[in-house]
């Protein structure tokens, strides 16, 4: 039995807004395809995502809430009801069968769990997942439902498990923190943009839980044009303390790609080089920490072309113990969607930095860094 399973199946493609919107799961099919011309991916590995039940929606999001996605999705809802749900912005609109297509998005995480929870799996992923801003009640950030928060309550509720949650996507994951801000039993730990420049605007270092999850929410904010370097040492070192203190039984990791220095919605100035490392590390602490039950799911990444299916491709890689290949791209795959990239798409696994520029305040901005990793890894110390 294969015991890394990748959840997919085409019909995750159909939570989108619109043909124009930034997010666009076609950078799930692109990914998925490389990894089966690659050949390290096969119908062995792949789980299709089941839908959502309204009872495990309901462990994290309102009634109501989930009745008027309902609505919306078929287009009852009151149009005056829109703005009290958050679907009369430009980043969460309406679209046709809406409640279906997002509570599949949150079935393939739980099914990602359940692989993992029952043996099938020692590890898995849902590179659909990873919807982190969606409120109890609102919708926020291109997400409706949060996927990521479901599964936790869900890993709490049905297998009594102590969970850490790592997110590197480059906004904060408010929706997942703001849900267990005061529950011990989970950490959150997000590592992202600093919110002075970047949606959502949360994520302070401040923000460390409250009651009894007072110290249970760890934010590692990083300033504007964050390169590897900097982004590696401060996460290593920060994620590290964290585990130890924590002892989770099992890991949720957020894999957003848009920390990358091409991506048209965030300011970090990471290249595929960090990209590349961080699933290992995570996947690392599994092994050392929790007997190596992690489910890594997706996120952000809005470079759908040049960033997120190399970068993608190396969250199964490191489930897999698989290195970066030392082979091209596979021309199968090139020639599948070079008629559809607006340019030539890449070849090579190496980052090419077209259009990279060195940091100017690169050192300030790495001792800003530095103090912030400081002042977190003196709260372990306590």
């Amino acid at each position: 039995m294969t015991k890394v399973k990748y959840v997919y199946s085409e019909d995750l493609l159909k939570y989108r807004f619109s043909d124009s919107h930034p997010f666009n799961q076609m950078r799930l099919k692109l990914t998925t395809d490389l990894l089966i011309d690659l050949g390290v991916l096969t119908s062995e590995h792949i789980i299709a995502p089941r839908v959502a039940t309204d009872e495990e929606l309901e462990l994290v999001h309102e009634v109501n809430y989930i009745e008027a996605i309902k609505k919306a999705g078929k287009g009852e809802l009151p149009i005056d009801e829109y703005d009290k749900y958050g679907l009369n912005s430009e980043d969460t609109p309406q679209f046709v069968n809406m409640h279906e297509n997002s509570a599949r998005v949150v079935g393939g995480t739980l099914t990602a769990v359940d692989a993992v929870m029952n043996g099938e799996a020692t590890k898995a992923c849902h590179l659909g997942g990873g919807l982190h801003h969606g409120f109890k009640g609102k919708a926020s950030g291109f997400c409706i439902y949060n996927d990521s928060a479901v599964a936790i309550q869900y890993m709490q509720s049905k297998y009594k498990q102590r969970v850490l949650y790592i997110d590197t996507d480059a906004h904060h994951g408010d929706g997942v923190q703001w849900s267990f801000y005061t529950n011990e039993d989970v950490m959150n730990y997000s590592i992202h943009e600093t919110g002075r420049y970047l949606f959502p605007g949360t994520g302070a270092l401040t923000e460390r839980g409250d009651g009894k999850g007072f110290g249970t929410t760890v934010n590692v904010p990083l300033d504007a044009y964050t390169e590897d370097d900097s982004y590696i040492d401060v996460f290593k070192d920060t994620i590290e303390a964290v585990c130890e203190s924590y002892k989770p039984d099992v890991i949720l990791s957020v894999n957003g790609v848009d920390i990358h220095y091409l991506d048209p919605l965030t300011h970090l100035s990471c290249t595929l080089d960090t990209l590349y490392k961080i699933p290992y590390i995570v996947k690392n602490l599994a092994d050392k920490y929790c007997d190596g039950k992690v489910i890594m799911i997706g996120g952000g990444g809005y470079n759908i072309w040049r960033v997120v299916p190399r970068a993608w491709s190396h969250v199964w890689f490191a489930l897999n113990d698989l290195q970066t290949p030392n082979t091209p791209i596979p021309q199968t795959w090139i020639e599948k969607y070079q008629e559809h990239a607006p340019f030539p798409l890449a070849t090579s696994w190496i980052d090419e930095k077209e259009g990279y520029m060195e940091i100017p305040r690169k050192k300030e901005i790495s001792e800003k860094n530095n103090n912030t990793k400081m002042r977190i890894l003196d709260w372990f110390k306590m």
